[in-house]
């Protein structure tokens, strides 16, 4: 099995574990980091940089998340 893989399903499995008892914030992070992670390394794995392209996805799709996140809040949709 490949490095990248198994690094992948770890934090899967991490990320899985987690989620329970979070609010609204947290969940809209996570999620789009997991999301962001998944479409970065999908990105990486067609460049040769997989774990790089998680890496550069995780923090793009957390951010993503937070500005939803920050969307939701404003226009009164807890």
């Amino acid at each position: 099995m490949k490095k990248s893989t198994i690094v992948a399903l770890a934090l899967t499995g991490f990320v899985a574990m987690g989620c329970s008892n979070m609010n609204n914030t947290q969940q809209r992070a996570v999620s789009g980091g997991a999301m962001g992670a998944a479409g970065g390394a999908a990105i990486g794995l067609l460049t040769g940089h997989t774990v790089a392209g998680a890496l550069i996805g995780a923090a793009a799709g957390t951010a993503g998340g937070l500005i939803v996140d920050s969307n939701e809040k404003s226009n009164g949709r807890q």
